[in-house]
């Protein structure tokens, strides 16, 4: 729960890199969060009448800019640009594309929008053991 937490108190915060698990925790309790409202909303409207959507729809406006937000940062973890956004407007394939953008991995150290927000340095070359300095061949000793 705190990583819906945490994308919500970045409200607006469109600058550096969100992981792909806080992207997708928040994604988890969003669709949540919105299916109980809708099935609050459905209740209260009663039979044989048209559903409202008054609860859902004031939850959907109040986190659409978070929503925007956590996707711009988490294209930015992908080393990808927020403007990759704008593939959502394609119809069906757009969808598709920034699926399979949030779903690839970080990018492994800093890249252009921050610092990898799981802690996990660029990877270092292979350290070699150090070699040991050849030994004087050793002589048996004199009687």
């Amino acid at each position: 729960m705190h990583y819906y937490i945490d994308v919500i108190k970045k409200y607006a915060v469109f600058a550096g890199r969100a992981a792909r698990k806080e992207f997708w925790m928040f994604f988890l309790f969003h669709v949540i969060i919105l299916s109980v409202l809708s099935i609050i909303d459905d209740a209260m409207a009663g039979e044989g009448q048209m559903s409202a959507s008054v609860l859902s729809s004031i939850y959907s406006l109040a986190v659409f800019v978070p929503c925007l937000a956590v996707g711009v940062r988490r294209l930015h973890d992908t080393g990808r640009s927020g403007w990759n956004m704008l593939f959502g407007l394609i119809p069906f394939i757009g969808a598709i594309v920034l699926i399979v953008f949030y779903v690839l991995d970080s990018q492994p150290g800093t890249n252009k929008y921050g610092p990898n927000p799981k802690g996990v340095a660029q990877p270092a070359a292979p350290v070699e053991p150090p070699v040991a300095p050849p030994s004087e061949p050793q002589t048996p000793p004199v009687a």
